[in-house]
């Protein structure tokens, strides 16, 4: 049984931070990432990481957020700096077999960029 929980999400003023946790049964995955859904628009997938460790992210989070890992507790991190209004969404840990992260989903946290 493969269970994906997220947790972090939470109220931040524009320019602020936060790191969204997601614990896993396993973090042995070919993939893992981080996908995100705003109201009235479409899913977006935010960021990746391989089994291998190699990462990739959205372009409109290049060089704002980090994806990263920590084997030893399942654990897979997002930290997220310079937010911006366009950030707020649902943020949803997911894990795939393959080469995309969508045959696991977590319940989803919420994220909330306002001043």
């Amino acid at each position: 049984q493969v269970q994906l929980v997220e947790s972090g999400g939470d109220l931040v003023q524009p320019g602020g931070s936060l790191r969204l946790s997601c614990a896993a049964s396993t973090i042995i995955f070919s993939i893992m990432g981080w996908y995100r859904q705003a109201p009235g628009k479409q899913r977006e997938l935010v960021a990746t990481i391989t089994r291998g460790g190699f990462t990739n992210y959205a372009d409109s989070v290049k060089g704002r957020f980090t994806i990263s890992r920590d084997t030893a507790k399942n654990t897979l991190y997002l930290q997220m700096n310079s937010l911006k209004d366009e950030d707020t969404a649902v943020y949803y840990c997911t894990a795939g077999r393959g080469a995309i992260p969508t045959d696991y989903w977590g319940r989803g946290t919420r994220v909330t960029v306002s001043s």
